[in-house]
């Protein structure tokens, strides 16, 4: 059982802890769903756009003639709804912003998803449009190497519990520092089954690549830490967790007696609550029993003061 000893430091959009810092002063409080597990994490609420001195309320800003890669490139523009240009008041804002979350050593930011600055994979909510990802902010998000999760995701327990465990293993990967040779194939052996879950195809190539290193190749060895590092970014699917649950627990159940009345087959019919209460279970017994669950690997224990 591989295991972090420290708070978690977590960037957060403003509007979604609670702050009326959105352009019409809105805000909502997503860590609501967290219940006291968010007692475990270190929050850094920060909103770009109030660093770039636009004020509450403001006019909405928008992209014009691309998206936020495009904005850093210079072939895109950023202007209100009053049509003015507002460049040089957003790159302030998201630099300093950017800033602030490597001074705080933030390995997580909790995004608003459809924000044109905040926003990674859509910068609208309006309909189903994606509008033109990544926002201004998620540009530079995308970047480094920071987790991201969608704060929209913190309402569904499953999701959540998805985006946790890749947390974990994404930032317990990030530390390691492969001072000996054979550590990647411990850190293999540890994640392979997440990683499995993720993307089997690609994490049967990671195999093949590991089982032709013949020597210390220390860059060869970090290529493969970030490819595994940007795997682990990816969601999986509630098909996926079931069958790898199956997997995990028929495995801890044969080989360490672990047993749990919760646990049902891939093809018994459940919501997503339930599932999230297995997963859940299986991941409490086997921390009781210092055992590694493959579905996730890594779990945290503070150090008591």
């Amino acid at each position: 059982m591989k295991r972090l000893e420290r708070k978690i430091n977590i960037g957060i959009s403003a509007c979604q802890l609670g702050a009326k810092v959105r352009y019409n002063f809105k805000g909502w409080d997503m860590l609501g769903y967290l219940k006291r597990e968010k007692e475990l994490f270190i929050w850094h609420p920060i909103c770009p756009e109030v660093l770039s001195e636009l004020g509450v309320p403001r006019k909405p800003i928008r992209l014009v003639g691309g998206n936020g890669d495009d904005f850093w490139d210079n072939k895109a523009i950023v202007k209100n709804s009053n049509g003015q240009q507002v460049n040089h008041e957003i790159i302030r804002g998201m630099t300093e912003s950017l800033e602030f979350l490597k001074r705080v050593k933030a390995d997580v930011f909790i995004y608003m998803e459809g924000s044109p600055s905040c926003g990674v994979y859509r910068t609208t909510l309006k309909n189903s449009r994606l509008g033109k990802p990544p926002g201004i902010f998620g540009s530079l998000l995308l970047k480094e190497n920071i987790f991201l999760i969608p704060s929209s995701d913190l309402q569904s327990p499953i999701k959540w519990w998805d985006w946790r465990r890749r947390m974990y293993a994404y930032i317990w990967l990030k530390e390691q520092n492969f001072e000996k040779a054979d550590e990647i194939y411990e850190i293999w052996h540890t994640l392979k089954f997440l990683v499995q879950e993720i993307n089997r195809q690609n994490a049967d190539e990671i195999g093949r690549k590991l089982s032709m290193l013949k020597t210390y190749d220390f860059q060869k060895r970090n290529e493969i830490k970030k490819e595994i590092m940007d795997l682990l970014r990816k969601p999986s699917s509630t098909e996926k967790i079931k069958n790898m649950l199956w997997k995990n627990y028929k495995y801890l159940s044969k080989k360490y007696g672990l047993k749990s009345e919760k646990i049902m087959e891939p093809s018994e019919l459940r919501n997503i609550t339930h599932l999230a209460e297995e997963v859940l279970e299986i991941e409490k017994l086997s921390n009781l029993e210092s055992l590694s669950f493959g579905s996730s690997p890594i779990s945290i224990m503070l150090k008591k003061d």
